[in-house]
């Protein structure tokens, strides 16, 4: 579910359900050392976070937590900690890498699900960011691209 205008875009970032998880074990070397191996099986859901995003000339990117229910206690992680702050910043530096100027962000995240709540709301808000500002920046990488940021991303 999407809805776009000419100032920015508004995109649902689906929470899962996992259905089976099992953790294998620890990657012990390469590109993904330190991750777990897991096999997994999962529903995407039609509820989730909700991420509003508008591009600003100015090349910064900011990002505003807003609870959409109120029982749920939302405390924002820092910039350096906010996966949707680092999927912007980590889309704009690679712009900048092929040669474009850097445009800017606002980005409002709607936080409808549980912070460490196992929904993979974290993550599915930060590849939200990644493919809607890679729409409104107009970059076109090609969705594997996208899918190493992500991966990059941890």
């Amino acid at each position: 579910m999407s809805d776009t205008n000419i100032f920015g875009k508004r995109e649902l970032a689906p929470a899962k359900l996992n259905l089976f998880l099992h953790i294998n074990g620890r990657i012990t070397h390469g590109d993904f050392q330190g991750y777990h191996e897991l096999q997994t099986y999962f529903q995407l859901l039609t509820y989730g976070d909700w991420i509003h995003a508008e591009v600003t000339q100015k090349p910064e990117i900011t990002v505003e937590w807003r609870a959409g229910d109120e029982s749920l206690e939302h405390k924002p992680p820092s910039a350096r900690d906010d996966l949707v702050y680092r999927a912007a910043h980590l889309l704009q530096q690679a712009a900048i890498q092929q040669g474009d100027s850097p445009l800017g962000a606002r980005i409002r995240l709607q936080k409808n699900t549980p912070v460490g709540g196992g929904m993979g709301g974290g993550s599915s808000a930060a590849a939200t960011t990644l493919r809607v500002l890679n729409e409104l920046w107009a970059l076109n990488l090609p969705p594997t691209d996208l899918q190493q940021l992500g991966v990059r991303l941890g």
